[in-house]
């Protein structure tokens, strides 16, 4: 951390870097205005997904809420071969790529404040147990998806390039 230095008279002084941090850039709004775009399409398309998930499979009232569970292992799941495939095999990728599937697709597809809400509202409605069990396993299940995904993605992109 720098400290306030106030220059003597007649010392020659550095622009105050600092000040420059918040001053607008020029064609800074161009810049971000397509990866906006692509996040805000690439969610679209991510929670039509996982709302046609939840049409497709509804959970009972009250029982173990299994789709939003496998919805959020499966998006993140993806997500592990996606980063390994952006990273090791495809890094030429355009810029808005990562935006479009990682933050929407995959972003919308997700939904951890589902999982957040229907933990709460298994404790509260006498299924604390069942509630314990989701708090616990959807991390479990999310973290094992993406880090085992991602383990195999390596794994086969480095057989296929022997």
């Amino acid at each position: 951390m720098k400290l306030p230095h106030s220059p003597a008279v007649g010392e020659a002084t550095e622009p105050d870097a600092d000040r420059d941090i918040t001053a607008p850039r020029t064609g800074a709004w161009r810049d971000r205005a397509p990866v906006l775009g692509v996040v805000a399409l690439g969610g679209a398309i991510g929670a039509s997904a996982r709302y046609g998930a939840f049409l497709w499979w509804p959970n009972a009232a009250g029982g173990f809420p299994w789709t939003a569970l496998v919805v959020n292992a499966a998006g993140c799941a993806v997500l592990g071969v996606f980063m390994v495939v952006l990273s090791d095999v495809w890094a030429a990728a355009h810029r808005l790529v990562r935006p479009f599937l990682g933050t929407g697709v995959l972003g919308g597809f997700t939904t951890f404040s589902t999982y957040a809400v229907d933990t709460r509202q298994l404790i509260d409605s006498d299924s604390a147990r069942t509630g314990l069990a989701y708090l616990g396993l959807t991390p479990l299940a999310a973290l094992t998806a993406v880090w085992s995904a991602a383990w195999m993605t390596r794994r086969i992109v480095t057989w296929r390039q022997t």
